[in-house]
């Protein structure tokens, strides 16, 4: 049966799903442009006519995994309620015990990148969109007074690092810390940032 023929951007799409697919299965280092094309069923002529690069194709495929995930937590920051329902909801979310990114993916591209500079760059222009997302609301939250918070962007930097570093224990050495201690960790995290009591932090929303 022929191959349906797509447009640019849909082929593209489908090339960038394939390589999620087989870095998920094989790693950042070992996955290989006949890899994605083998995936699909087409040549790797094709893979390099759209990325040129196999570090192109790594960097744009990372990209796409994150569109959902920077989407969702703008969707969390940017509903009508309190700056501190937001924040929760977005740490909920984004703690190796919520439903965001593929922690798998995101550690070892962390590990590549250190070696890889259009890898390194794009996870950093990522980081920094969750950072400079978190650090608005906290901001937004001072400035309705919420709460109390000197360095917005400190904090965000804090936060988040404490949130990766639980995702690292939890992806790369299962049974570590139990899930429930690493939620509780991350709700304490934020309620110090705040200069709020846990108890303010958890209690249920109404």
């Amino acid at each position: 049966m022929a191959r349906v023929r797509l447009s640019v951007a849909e082929r593209r799409e489908e090339l960038l799903r394939a390589a999620i697919e087989q870095i998920e299965v094989r790693g950042v280092a070992a996955v290989r442009i006949a890899d994605v094309a083998s995936a699909l069923g087409v040549s790797n002529a094709l893979v390099l006519y759209h990325f040129s690069t196999k570090e192109k194709l790594v960097a744009a495929a990372f990209t796409y995994a994150a569109a959902d995930d920077l989407a969702h937590l703008r969707g969390l920051l940017g509903r009508r309620t309190s700056a501190l329902r937001r924040l929760r909801a977005a740490v909920r979310w984004y703690a190796p015990t919520g439903q965001a990114k593929g922690w798998r993916l995101w550690i070892e591209g962390w590990a590549v990148s250190l070696r890889e500079p259009t890898l390194r760059q794009v996870t950093r222009d990522l980081d920094q969109q969750w950072k400079a997302a978190i650090t608005e609301v906290i901001a937004e939250g001072v400035a309705a007074g919420e709460f109390e918070c000197a360095d917005p962007a400190g904090a965000a930097l804090r936060l988040t690092a404490l949130l990766d570093g639980l995702a690292v224990q939890l992806t790369s050495y299962p049974g570590a810390i139990p899930r429930s201690r690493a939620q509780q960790w991350a709700d304490e995290s934020l309620a110090r940032e705040l200069g709020l009591g846990l108890e303010t932090l958890t209690k249920p929303e109404r």
